[in-house]
């Protein structure tokens, strides 16, 4: 009885395994469809990865910091007729108004800004540390140099 059973259990393994072994396997073939909103959701993925990159710790200067945000908008503007080659940036922190000037990845650079800018505002201009927006000019002179 057991040999009858072990030989029917065995007949059944084999034929499941030649089950196994269709047409589809036997040709070689298969079909992959991929979505087209892959392409889309891959390019966006690049897109966010290169934006974290951008976003590095670095310096900025200081130009005023008040709690009247007027005061913060027409110090922007002056600053930005001012220096235009640099981004200006009003940052609100509670319950201060901060106008901050450029992304730099060092303090001599920043330092080099704040010197120049001093003349301009007399109250005080100082170097910060920030989170920066780096370009990808800057990026790739950067790499280039080293």
């Amino acid at each position: 009885m057991k040999h009858l059973i072990l030989l029917f259990s065995g007949l059944l393994i084999g034929g499941l395994a030649m089950a196994q072994d269709g047409p589809i396997a036997s040709s070689g073939g298969v079909k992959v469809v991929k979505d087209s909103r892959l392409d889309l959701l891959i390019r966006k993925q690049i897109y966010i990865n290169t934006l974290a990159i951008r976003n590095q710790p670095g310096f900025r200067v200081q130009v005023i910091s008040t709690n009247k945000r007027n005061e913060a908008n027409d110090v922007k503007a002056r600053t930005m007729q001012l220096y235009p080659d640099y981004r200006t940036y009003l940052d609100y922190q509670a319950p201060y108004f901060k106008v901050r000037v450029g992304d730099f990845k060092t303090r001599e650079e920043a330092t080099e800004l704040r010197e120049k800018m001093s003349t301009s505002f007399p109250g005080g201009v100082f170097v910060v540390p920030a989170i920066i927006n780096l370009s990808p000019e800057k990026e790739a002179g950067n790499e280039e140099s080293y």
